[in-house]
């Protein structure tokens, strides 16, 4: 097993805006001139720990400018409310956006912070009134708070989840019809979509991105270009720590990162994909 660890501030991410989006993305930075490809995504798509993240990658196997929009424990919510975002990913020859879990995002239950989208703003009234029997005050971050509600209650927990699947369905629904051009969906996991939801499994354990099936994939199938499923090989997941560079201090996140090898697998696919639409 081989990695980096590095000082305190690990690896250097070269963060940077673009237009008049006040959200830090991954550089280094990146014209947006036509032609290039847009990606937008989560930790995955940023790259957290990686050297060269699957954006970079596909850059150098196509020969072709790669924009990362890949914000760190992202959800829906910072991409679909950010016009200058919107408007990169529509003058970009293909946009691939990367799926998402459903936890990160506003709404009629709980609040999240506007482009740190894993931040916990606060409680609905109707939440509040559903679990009455829970302090809210003592949470900062969507999981933890959705791992206590499950604990309280399966039953009330199940219609939470139902409401978050069905928001993420409608955001990205929204999102995609104000991207014009060609979108390609990527999941990138550990894992292949479930057919159906997985009921009884607590928030903090379930495999990202949360409360995704198949299903609410194949509701947004009509309005994309294609879908790219990228389930990590046996190899690339036993590779685990190989070649992720992180500090010390990190390394109890750096073990739940999808490695370098996974990576290089979803930019192969993609490659293979984008390469017949550029």
């Amino acid at each position: 097993m081989t990695y980096d660890v590095l000082g305190p501030g690990g690896l250097d991410y070269l963060p940077c805006r673009y237009g008049s989006s006040r959200v830090l993305f991954r550089g280094p930075q990146r014209s947006l001139t036509a032609p290039y490809l847009a990606f937008l995504g989560g930790t995955e798509t940023y790259g957290k720990f990686i050297r060269s993240p699957f954006p970079a990658l596909v850059e150098t196997d196509l020969g072709i400018n790669c924009v990362n929009f890949g914000v760190q424990n992202a959800g829906v919510d910072v991409f679909a409310a950010d016009p200058a975002v919107l408007e990169a990913a529509s003058n970009a020859e293909v946009t691939v956006i990367q799926i998402l879990g459903a936890q990160n995002m506003s709404n009629r239950y709980y609040s999240v912070h506007p482009r740190r989208n894993d931040r916990f703003v606060t409680a609905s009234t109707l939440l509040r009134t559903i679990y009455d029997d829970v302090d809210f005050a003592e949470f900062h971050f969507t999981r933890h708070m959705l791992s206590e509600l499950y604990s309280v209650s399966e039953d009330r927990f199940a219609t939470i989840r139902s409401e978050l699947q069905a928001t993420w369905v409608a955001r990205m629904r929204v999102m995609l019809r104000q991207i014009a051009g060609k979108i390609v969906l990527l999941w990138v996991a550990d894992h292949a979509p479930t057919d159906h939801d997985v009921i009884g499994l607590d928030p903090v354990k379930a495999g990202n991105p949360l409360f995704i099936t198949r299903q609410m994939i194949d509701e947004l199938a009509p309005l994309v270009s294609d879908v790219v499923e990228v389930v990590a090989s046996p190899v690339a997941l036993a590779n685990g720590f190989n070649g992720l560079v992180f500090a010390e201090m990190e390394a109890p996140a750096a073990a739940e990162t999808l490695g370098p090898m996974v990576h290089r697998e979803a930019a192969v696919a993609l490659s293979d994909t984008l390469l017949g639409m550029i």
